[in-house]
């Protein structure tokens, strides 16, 4: 393994030059710094060096380059200030002219409104005029009705002389009212016309100066623009200008460096700043410290044997592309799969949490202990393990051989907590022999050491007498329990050494269709075989004319069931669904009970051409038997016969 050591070796080393190079470089730049620094304060001492007249004249034309630049900057500053004064200087004389045009419209807008108001008060003397005018010809008019009326009566008023005198008389005042009132109408007429030529030739006035204080602002708007376009264009001449005495200066730079450079090489410091030579000639010291280490690295390095540096890589190499396999394999692989084997027939899957859970369950367990470990299988065998505490999910697997003979996988789903205690019990528990499958670690106990399980699994009774005891971890927080040959095939499967049952098959992709959530579920792709397997829980009709059957209990209270059925034929599953509608007792009844596994006629929905799906509220008694069958603790003596 002295690749290995090699490898991290020259790892260490690529590191080391890696942060030389670093320390170089800033090192570097201070030094080229240090030096430009005391070229610039030395100018005066390289005259005295012919070798860097070349320099000094270069300096010199860059001098008075910026000398230029400079000039240039302070004739557009100079400008910049000039177009301000002249801005200040325009925003005083619009303040003034517009405040003068202001003071001349102040009397215009008062003169206007008193021809405003003069206008008013002749148009109401003249709408008064108007009225008393139309006020005597109604008079008249009323008069004329009053003296021809007077007349036609008969017989005629005795005052008649009398009352047609006044009325005459009143008659003959009414012309000469009515021409005051006209000569007054044509005075308020004229009046009012006089008014109006005053209030338009004031409001002409006003308009007139209102334009020109229009036109004065915009004068000087203008003007204030220009010099605005004048002053950005300056601003952006000086900035250019600062541009090229920076660009300037910093090409002073290689000059400076190469007069600080010699006179760091001769040793020659300026009067004035004579720290300046020391600084140098520090940081000079730095660099080539650091130049030294890195060629000591680059030797060490290149002492290294570069075959078994290669061997190095290749094995790094190989174990990242088989880091990445692993990942992938990991993250694509399904979760919560079922590693179960292959030939599996039929799953019965237990919810623990939901047992816990619901009260029905809770008091069938007391009133009948056996139901429990029955339900369980090998999970209550398995020591250290507090069933209903540290148990998520129990799943056991159920295959028939040629031979008619049954074998059992049990896989178990445990939390973290429950896992440990049960891994630090088997450890310490010396019954148990461990061995290695392809390094997966299996926990073995022979039938002669086997020990009564502990009171929390909720067992029966002791294991002694029964067939070998063995579990294996082949998840996360999933154990293989059962018989040792059972968990050895378990993990086979598990390790890609005995095909498993296919995720996207049949049976499994059925038993996935049922609700996960559910305390129980159970599947059989050979349901004539459940038979056999449990105590009958269907009628042997529906049985023989099922493919597939599926079953799962919610045992919450009510207690609800789904019941999934494949069909050989769509003509099978046509006849299946009318005779489930028309007479369900006949199929679902639980065999030799009157009980039925329904409180109403059930629910028929059909999913493709084959696929029945029945939903049905449980009776209480009835979901009890059903347990008790699958747990196979019933005492119908009938089932030996059926």
């Amino acid at each position: 393994m002295s690749f290995i050591r090699t490898g991290f070796r020259e790892i260490g080393l690529k590191i080391r030059r890696q942060r030389t190079r670093i320390a170089l470089r800033h090192e570097r730049r201070l030094l080229q710094k240090s030096e430009i620094n005391l070229g610039r304060e030395g100018t005066a001492q390289a005259a005295n060096f012919p070798e860097l007249r070349n320099e000094i004249v270069a300096l010199k034309k860059l001098e008075q380059e910026q000398k230029e630049v400079a000039l240039r900057i302070a004739r557009i500053e100079e400008g910049i200030k000039t177009i301000e004064a002249e801005r200040q200087q325009n925003a005083r004389e619009q303040s003034e002219v517009i405040a003068r045009l202001e003071a001349q419209k102040k009397p215009l807008l008062h003169r206007r409104n008193e021809a405003k108001n003069n206008l008013e008060v002749c148009e109401r003397e003249l709408a008064a005029v108007e009225r008393r005018i139309q006020e005597s010809e109604a008079a008249d008019r009323d008069l004329l009705k009053q003296l021809s009326d007077l007349h036609a009566l008969n017989p005629a008023p005795a005052d008649l002389e009398a009352r047609s005198a006044n009325i005459t008389t009143r008659q003959a005042r009414l012309p000469e009212e009515r021409a005051e009132l006209v000569r007054a109408r044509l005075g308020s007429a004229d009046a009012v016309r006089l008014a109006k030529e005053k209030l338009n030739a004031t409001e002409a006035e006003v308009s007139t100066l209102e334009k020109n204080i229009a036109r004065t602002r915009s004068d000087f708007e203008a003007r204030e623009r220009k010099l605005n376009d004048n002053i950005r264009l300056q601003q952006e001449a000086a900035r250019d200008a600062r541009a090229r005495h920076q660009t300037v200066e910093e090409r002073k730079n290689p000059a400076y460096l190469s007069i600080g450079r010699h006179l760091a090489a001769r040793g020659v410091a300026p009067p004035n700043a004579p720290h300046l030579l020391a600084e140098a000639h520090r940081r000079r010291e730095a660099v080539d410290s650091h130049l030294q280490h890195k060629a000591e690295l680059a030797l060490l390095s290149g002492q290294i044997d570069k075959q078994e540096l290669r061997k190095f890589y290749f094995s790094v190499f190989s174990v990242l592309v088989l880091l990445a396999l692993t990942l992938l394999v990991v993250f694509q692989s399904p979760r919560g799969r079922e590693w179960l084997p292959q030939e599996t027939d039929t799953i019965l899957s237990i919810n623990a949490d939901q047992f816990e859970r619901a009260k029905l369950p809770k008091r069938w367990r007391n009133e009948q202990p056996a139901l429990w470990p029955g339900l369980i299988s090998a999970a209550a065998a398995i020591p250290g393990l507090n069933v209903s505490r540290d148990v998520v999910r129990i799943t056991r697997a159920l295959t028939t051989n040629e031979a008619g003979e049954s074998r059992e996988f049990n896989l178990v789903e445990v939390r973290r907590g429950g896992l440990s205690s049960v891994m630090r019990t088997i450890g310490e528990d010396k019954s148990f022999e461990k061995l290695f499958i392809s390094g997966l670690a299996v926990w073995e106990r022979s039938p002669a050491a086997a020990e009564p399980p502990s009171q929390d699994s909720g067992a029966p009774g002791a294991t002694a007498g029964k067939p070998g005891f063995a579990i294996a971890r082949v998840g996360p927080g999933t154990l293989a329990v059962g018989a040792p040959d059972a968990v050895r095939e378990l993990v086979h499967v598990r390790l890609g050494m005995k095909p498993d049952l296919k995720i996207t098959g049949q049976l499994f992709d059925r038993f996935q269709a049922l609700d996960r959530d559910s305390a129980l579920r159970l599947i059989s792709r050979d349901p004539p075989d459940l038979a056999r397997v449990f105590h009958p829980i269907f009628s042997r009709e529906l049985l023989e004319v099922s493919q597939l059957l599926g079953l799962a209990v919610n045992l919450q209270e009510p207690v609800r069931a789904r019941v999934l059925i494949k069909t050989n034929t769509t003509k099978s599953a046509d006849d299946l669904a009318r005779s489930l509608h028309d007479k369900p007792q006949q199929w679902l009844q639980l065999p030799d009970s009157q009980l039925l596994l329904y409180s109403q006629p059930p629910e028929v929905l059909r999913h493709g051409e084959s696929n029945l799906e029945l939903r049905f509220t449980v009776p209480a008694d009835s979901a009890r038997i059903l347990l008790q069958r699958l747990a196979k603790t019933d005492t119908s003596a009938a089932m030996a016969t059926y």
